[in-house]
């Protein structure tokens, strides 16, 4: 065994080995793959072995697609037999709201280079005889769907790792990971391996080995069950093989295996496993059956494909599987350690291995994957997860892997976890909550008589009209909305202007003002917007989306100066306060401070120090509604007495509460973007509308500042613009594809109704020589192409004059 490596790959499994494989086909050839037991052992070997394209998630899907088309470049390259049978898959839809699921599901596909499509009863009968479509409305055909041989395709991965000139040693358990002097010692069985870069595949243990290097990673294995059945005469005589069937009714997939079938259910009595840590001599044994677990999903099932009530079990799989609290994978490079990257929890393995592989390479040998990945990025969970709350979280998602996911569905599961002291003042007014990484907020107040939760839909919920009642009272007289979930970062010291002028793309403003500036990546993505106020020479206060903490905290702490000359520090739950927005937010704020707030002595895009109330607060003159408005800050302790002052001082102007839902349609009527929608990893600043916050032109040599200015310069084919649609009781939401001469032509980065100006809102990416005034196209919601109309200017306040006066 080698003594040295540049990466040592923990783990034999499907993930490892494809992370392998792609780190030595993107040239990184000195690596060595360790692993405790055998390739397979753990979850690998006992897999059902099925893949698929189907995920909420664009990315996802398009790197699931990527993995399947990989296995035949595989069997060519290696010679070794995959066990490849793409039969195609049917996803049943028993429910309209299914239904509305698949149909958006599919319209996702059109501009992925997806060839899926909606069938009807009579054609799942057609392609699968054996199911009985009862009840069954329709359902999404993949012709990619299929499943493979697990070993096989586990060993084709590492046949093709090792002819491009990696190593890989079995039966040789690491023992321990530390990082001295700059690299990792590898301490297993048979010595020490020291190495650049170290990759946690570990599966089953990726706990036990994350504890190693002290990372406590959010996932956990669960049992899952699946039945092997015996010879069936209408399985075997069918003219050829049957295609994969998901039931999410049943929560079953279905599939045939030689003359028989297997059929694998994600029951709602599940069980975690292995609580207390994962064994150190699990291999390859199963867990003991438990046929009373899956009795009445079993029971649905005979209904669902009659030929199973007289077929008999040859053999029951009860295995555990790793899942993240949010059922995506964890890959990347783990916040707070140097080299030290993970690509654990990949639940659908042979869907997913070979995109995790992929983005994991790009990453590490690139310094950053080729598409937006944040759904799988091991940084979008942060240091607020606990052991119990993770171990809930994933039995709460595997009980829902067939559930639909709506999206404007709050998951109950773990919370709250985290409030601010500001929590019980909005129980009290009937708030219905949402929670981002961890942190409760407030969607919306439901008025009285109504229900302290928002349907779950695809369409307009029970939220509407009371949203519509919070944007009335921001845009005709004053809305007080907290502000917890902006992170906020304090930078300071001799060098942080001159570090925020490099690692920032926009301009670093002058004593007292404030400034929007995005954040790139080398290659010119956007990677994060923020909000730079500076409250002295050497003193910002940096404001950017709480969700993305631990994502943008990785980058600044890595872009550190190392002499010391600028501390950062995370002050998100230290400061809180509130906004205050609508054309009476002036009058409200003069009320509670001597200070002199005109327009004159307290402009647009400014920021002071000033008492409020009995506080003193820091005081931002922005606002993310597109209104007049201010951003009021405090210590965290402070915030209830700020809220009174507020709230007493503002009786006599109509001073309502509003939440993130009313927040996010007022934006919309300013064609204001929004992180991870408009402004994500996928795109350059040239393609989106934070364009115009670039400093292209300013003297710093700011980080991806030539790959910007070159998408920029070049012919870039795409921009980003705002439509008015004609919609029914469905808005857009985000990825429904944009029509134009028959042809798809773009997609929806996000929408919604916009309510003050009475209008359903989309911001869409499409070819820059079609973005024309007045562009009529056509963008599909719910499998319906609804017609929508380009629009030049804002639908509020075009001119900014409420904003800025």
């Amino acid at each position: 065994m080698k003594t040295h490596a540049q990466v040592v790959v923990i783990g034999g499994g499907v993930v490892g080995c494809s992370v392998l494989y792609h780190l030595t086909r993107a040239g990184w050839t000195d690596a060595v793959l360790v692993e405790r037991s055998e390739l397979t052992s753990g979850s690998t070997w006992h897999a059902a072995g099925g893949f698929h394209t189907l995920n909420a998630d664009t990315n996802m899907a398009a790197l699931q697609g990527y993995t399947i088309r990989l296995y035949r470049e595989l069997e060519s390259l290696t010679g070794q037999n995959c066990g490849l049978h793409h039969v195609g898959g049917l996803t049943l839809a028993s429910t309209p709201e299914r239904m509305d699921f698949l149909r958006a599901e599919r319209a996702k596909h059109r501009y992925m280079g997806l060839d899926t499509e909606i069938v009807g009863p009579d054609d799942i009968a057609r392609l699968s005889p054996i199911t009985s479509t009862e009840g069954v409305i329709g359902a999404l055909y993949d012709p990619l769907d299929g499943h493979l041989d697990p070993s096989g395709t586990t060993h084709a991965y590492a046949r093709a790792a090792r002819m491009n000139g990696a190593e890989i040693v079995l039966r040789n358990p690491v023992l321990e990971t530390r990082f001295e002097r700059g690299t990792w010692h590898v301490a297993t069985r048979e010595g020490t391996i020291i190495a650049e870069h170290v990759v946690n595949a570990g599966g089953l243990w990726a706990r036990e080995v994350g504890e190693m290097a002290g990372v406590v990673l959010p996932l956990h294995p669960m049992e899952h069950q699946y039945l092997v059945t015996e010879d069936i005469a209408e399985v075997h005589g069918h003219d050829g093989e049957l295609p994969h069937v998901m039931d999410p009714e049943g929560e079953s997939y279905l599939r045939q295996e030689g003359r028989g079938l297997v059929i694998g259910f994600y029951e709602q009595q599940c069980d975690p496993w292995g609580v207390d840590g994962t064994p150190a001599d699990f291999g390859h044994e199963l867990l003991p059956d438990n046929l009373g677990r899956i009795g009445d999903a079993l029971e649905f099932a005979f209904h669902r494909y009659p030929v199973l009530a007289r077929a008999g079990i040859k053999q029951v799989i009860n295995g555990p599987f790793t899942f993240a609290p949010d059922g995506n994978p964890l890959v990347g490079p783990v916040p707070g350690l140097t080299n030290y990257w993970c690509a654990c929890a990949v639940m659908a393995g042979f869907s997913q291995g070979g995109g995790v592989g992929l983005t994991l390479a790009e990453w590490m040998v690139n310094g950053e994957p080729t598409r937006d990945v944040f759904a799988m990025d091991v940084a979008r969970f942060g240091d607020f997860v606990t052991r119990p709350w993770v171990r809930e979280k994933v039995r709460e998602n595997y009980q829902r892997r067939f559930s639909v996911s709506y999206p404007n569905e709050e998951l109950p599961v773990g919370r709250p976890l985290n409030t601010t002291p500001a929590y019980g003042i909005w129980q009290s007014r009937r708030a219905v909550f949402g929670s981002a990484y961890g942190l409760e907020h407030v969607n919306y107040f439901a008025p009285p008589g109504e229900p302290l939760h928002e349907t779950p839909t695809f369409r307009r919920s029970n939220a509407f009209d009371a949203v519509a009642a919070e944007c009335r009272a921001v845009r005709t007289a004053v809305g007080i909305n907290e502000i917890h979930n902006f992170a906020k970062y304090e930078v300071e010291g001799p060098g942080a202007a001159a570090w925020l002028d490099r690692v920032m793309a926009g301009r670093v403003p002058a004593v007292g003002r404030i400034s929007l500036a995005p954040m790139l990546s080398h290659a010119g993505r956007i990677i994060g917007d923020f909000t730079l106020s500076r409250l002295a020479p050497d003193h910002f206060q940096v404001t950017a989306s709480y969700g993305a903490q631990a994502f943008h905290l990785r980058w600044l702490r890595h872009h550190l100066p190392k002499d010391g000359s600028v501390t950062l520090r995370n002050r998100s739950l230290e400061l809180l306060g509130f906004q205050i927005a609508g054309p009476r937010a002036r009058d409200l704020l003069a009320r509670l401070t001597p200070a002199d707030v005109s327009p004159a002595a307290f402009p647009f895009m400014h920021v002071r120090t000033l008492p409020v109330g009995l506080c003193q607060a820091r005081v931002q003159r922005v606002t993310y509604t597109g209104d007049l408005g201010f951003e009021i800050y405090v210590p965290a302790a402070q915030q209830v007495m700020l809220f009174e002052a507020l709230e007493m001082a503002g009786k006599d102007l109509a001073l309502t509460p509003f939440g993130m839902r009313a927040m996010m349609s007022l934006r919309l009527e300013k064609t204001f973007g929004s992180w991870l929608r408009e402004f994500r990893p996928d795109f350059h600043p040239a393609e989106t509308l934070i364009d115009r916050f670039v400093a292209y032109d300013k003297a710093a040599d700011f980080i991806g500042r030539d790959a910007a200015l070159a998408a920029r310069s070049s012919d870039n084919p795409r921009t980003q613009r705002a439509f008015v649609v004609d919609a029914a009781d469905a808005d857009a939401f985000g990825d429904e594809p944009l029509w134009h001469d028959g042809a798809v032509v773009g997609f929806v980065t996000s929408g919604g109704y916009a309510h003050h100006v009475d209008a359903s809102v989309a911001i869409a990416i499409l070819p820059k020589a079609l973005a024309t005034p007045g562009l009529a196209v056509e963008i599909e919601i719910l499998g319906e192409r609804r017609a929508a109309r380009m629009i030049d200017e804002p639908l509020f306040d075009p001119g900014a004059a409420r904003m800025r006066g």
